[in-house]
This record gives structure tokens, sequence and C-alpha cells, in this order.
């Protein structure tokens, strides 16, 4: 049996696994469906429940954070997260395949009435690995540029703290060998780097002890990333934003910028590979997925930001 007939055939065992999946859900209604996903309104724990063991490639989210001040998209406070999100968790380690990821963004925030930060973010990755047995494959950062300076009363009142520009984004697996290929996610070379590339570069050993060789400067099509992600959260003039606007519709008030899960949608899956976001929100993670080619499952609680999120697929609501 050839190569090309095996990835045929594992191409179409996807498929139909998706198709099968999306049949064991028809009990619930979607608010709507593309050719290569549906996104629901329920509690994403009824949800992800009616999925068979093992059946997702990727779950990606970006919950509500535990934050000093309650949010109209509902948050919960610090002292409950933990086990409050554990019940989600459980779910998402019991239909996440061998070799799927677990990518979660979560902000930090301070101790109410005080400048010292929580730590029930570091409590919940803890929580994650040792009461679930997640592996944390790798820690990886969301540094935005646009953030606003906040909490304002330490940061902009009293000039007490330092903007707090950075999120964190665990990426958790199943098993110690999640699928990954970083050559999906290659960044253009620097002009240096060009140039040495070029010119070539001589072998020898940095003072640090690593020793460059003449492999260094071969052209492998890019740089490889680091687990600092650079990405603005400043969405301002996209369809899903233009269509709100012209039909008098809110815009989701936390939304996940585009780049984050296409990275890592990238970076962890294969195309028709099965992507999930059990706190859809606007549903960025599904629009993003259908533009790579990936099936898509999103759940989000809230009624208007689901039948809003139609908008990101250029459908009236």
């Amino acid at each position: 049996m050839t190569a090309k007939v095996i990835r045929l055939q594992r191409s179409e065992e996807r498929k139909g696994k998706v198709e099968h999946i999306i049949n064991l859900l028809k009990e619930y209604s979607p608010s709507y469906q593309t050719k290569l996903g549906a996104a629901y309104c329920y509690d994403s724990r009824r949800i992800m429940s009616s999925l068979p063991d093992e059946c997702v490639d990727l779950v990606i989210t970006s919950p509500p954070y535990a934050l000093e001040f309650q949010k109209e998209y509902g948050n919960k406070s610090k002292d409950q997260y933990v086990n409050w999100f554990l019940t989600f968790a459980e779910q998402i380690k019991r239909i996440l395949k061998p070799g799927g990821s677990f990518v979660l963004n979560i902000g930090g925030s301070y101790q109410p009435g005080s400048p010292t930060r929580s730590l029930y973010h570091f409590k919940l990755l803890i929580a994650l690995c040792e009461e679930l047995n997640f592996h944390l494959a790798q820690e990886c950062f969301w540094y935005n540029p646009a953030k606003l300076p906040a909490p304002a009363e330490w940061v902009n009142v009293r000039r007490m703290r330092v903007k707090d520009s950075i999120e964190y984004i665990w990426w958790l697996s199943s098993t110690p060998w999640p699928k990954a290929d970083n050559r999906n996610v290659l960044t253009p070379y620097s002009d240096d780097m060009l140039r040495l590339i070029s010119k070539g570069y001589k072998a020898k050993q940095r003072p640090s002890g690593h020793n460059i060789t003449h492999k260094f400067q071969k052209n492998l099509g890019g740089s490889i990333p680091s687990n600092l992600v650079i990405r603005g959260n400043n969405e301002s003039n996209s369809e899903y934003i233009k269509n709100s606007k012209l039909l008098g519709q809110k815009v989701h008030p936390a939304r996940f910028p585009a780049q984050i899960p296409e990275f890592f949608i990238k970076l962890l899956t294969e195309e028709s590979d099965i992507v999930l976001d059990p706190f859809a929100g606007s549903n960025t993670t599904g629009a993003v997925s259908e533009s790579l080619n990936r099936k898509w499952i999103s759940v989000e609680i809230d009624p208007l930001y689901t039948s809003n999120s139609a908008l990101r697929f250029g459908r009236r609501i």
C-alpha cells in the first residue's frame, strides 16, 4: 500500500469520524452550521458529554478569567475557579485523541484591594496536571502590545505597578507526545539571517557552549518561532465588527484575536482534523478553523453571542 493511499484512507476516516460526531449531536439543535462545522448554544459540558471518547484533535479556548470585577459575559471568582473549570476539563481530557492537544488561554489578575497578584491560574495549571493527568507540553505567552494599562488604581493613579501586557497560554496534552510540527508556523527570516545564509557562517563554538555548524546556514524556509506569541487584540474593521454595527448588534466584549487560534491550529493539527472551542464567544476559533480547512465545533452558552457569531461567516441573524 502506497503512502498516498494511506494518506487518502486516513483523510476519509477523519471525515467519516466528523460526520459521526455531528450525527451524535443532532439531539442538540445547532444555532447554525457551515460546510465544516456547527455552533451550539448550550453549556459545553452537555455537548462534550455527548461526544465519544478520543474524538477531538484540538481543544482551544479562552474562558472567562477570574478577574477582580464581574464582567457582563460572566466570570467565576478566584476561590471558585479551579473547581468550576475542572468540570469542563474532565470532559476535555476524555474527548481528546491520544495525540491531541488542549490549548488554554488564561489571564492573571490582582488580589481584591491589593497590588499583589493572584495565583489562581497557576493553581489551575497544577490541578490540570496533577488531578487530571494532563501533560504540560509547553508554557506559552501572549504579548498584547495594544493592551490598556490596568488596573487603573495601581498603574495609572498610584503608579505602583507597570502595565500588564502578558497572558498565559498553557499547551497541554493527553500524552507526552502530542502531534505538532513547528514547520507549519515558521516566521520569515530576518535580514541578518538572510545575509548569513547567503554569505555563509564559519562553524565554531559560542561562549555559551553551543556548537554552531555549517548546517546553521541552510535555508529551511523560515525561523522557528518562540513561545512568546506577539499579537494585538485590536480588531476594529473585521466583517464581524462591521456587520454587528450595521445590524445594531453588540459585539462580544472579550474577543479572541484570530492570530492566536491560527497559530496553534497550524502547529497542532492537519487539514480535516477536529477543533473544538467550549467557550466560543464570538466564535473566532470556528471561523479560523473554517479558513484552514479544519472541522470545528463551537459551544457558547449565551444565545446573543452565539447568534451574533454567525456574522463571522457572512450569515444573517
